[in-house]
């Protein structure tokens, strides 16, 4: 399934790599629907569409509000706990996405074929999580090899 939010329970998770994840404003959308981050990590949510907007997430994960802003205008959320955000913007209700934070270094969102990889895992087994929109999670072990995950 594409846009699946999948990762393994890491304790204790190590500090997200410094670096700025990106949620887009753009023809009424964000892109991407669906983005996978760390806890901690800083999602920018620039506005390169030719209209105002107003993102927020006002329930579960990260509550926010970032006002209305322009075109070319870029607001800053540190997503500082693990949890679903659903993002929205107040004046195009057409407009939503998610934002999965995770306190695990190992972590990736499939792609449109349902692929994902997931790099750098130390040995060991893990607990893996798995999150899609309209589905319910799923959760199992997973211990070094392929993990194939397809909801009902």
């Amino acid at each position: 399934m594409a846009n699946a939010v999948v990762w393994l329970d890491a304790a204790p998770a190590p500090a997200p790599i410094a670096r700025r994840m990106v949620l887009d404003q753009r023809n009424l959308q964000f892109s991407p629907r669906v983005l996978a981050v760390q806890v901690g990590t800083t999602v920018d949510f620039p506005n390169n569409d030719r209209v105002f907007h107003n993102v927020f997430s006002f329930r579960d994960g990260k509550v926010f509000d970032l006002g209305m802003y322009p075109v070319g205008a870029v607001r800053h959320i540190t997503f500082d706990k693990p949890g679903l955000s659903r993002i929205f913007c107040n004046i195009h209700p057409g407009m939503a996405a998610y934002v999965m934070a995770v306190d695990s270094p190992y972590f990736a969102v499939s792609n449109d074929d349902g692929a994902f990889s997931i790099a750098a895992i130390a040995p060991g087994p893990y607990k893996y999580r798995a999150w899609r929109a309209g589905a319910a999670d799923m959760s199992g072990t997973w211990t070094d090899g392929i993990l194939s995950i397809s909801w009902p």
